[in-house]
């Protein structure tokens, strides 16, 4: 059956499927999922207690050009900034936020908290 998506494309939703389940698991609420602007996109919106997390879920199925850490370039995390500052525009009022980053190695998922800086 054709689906119409690629088989990358398969992936990084199957991916993000996994890190959804994973952070509602740790007691975060998913929000929102592939969030986008004309800027950039966030792959999932989430609320742990009072704090908004803005998550790159990121996968590779081997690390031989860096694994997944490594493909979260200065370039990445600016598109992600400028989406989140998009996103909390709609918002009343401003709640603390971090960037994390679900990093999923072949079958090894890593979860980084306040990944980068970008407020």
């Amino acid at each position: 059956m054709a689906t119409g998506r690629s088989i990358t494309q398969q992936s990084g939703e199957a991916a993000e499927r996994q890190a959804a389940r994973f952070l509602e698991g740790q007691g975060l609420t998913v929000i929102a999922r592939n969030y986008r602007c004309r800027g950039g996109e966030i792959d999932l919106i989430a609320q742990d207690g009072d704090s908004l997390v803005f998550v790159e879920v990121r996968a590779r199925r081997n690390t031989n050009y860096g694994g997944a850490a490594a493909s979260i370039t200065h370039r990445k995390q600016q598109r992600l900034i400028y989406a989140a500052r998009h996103y909390l525009m709609h918002l009343p009022h401003e709640p603390l936020c971090r960037f994390d980053a679900i990093l999923i190695d072949g079958e090894r998922l890593e979860w980084l908290r306040s990944a980068f800086d970008g407020f």
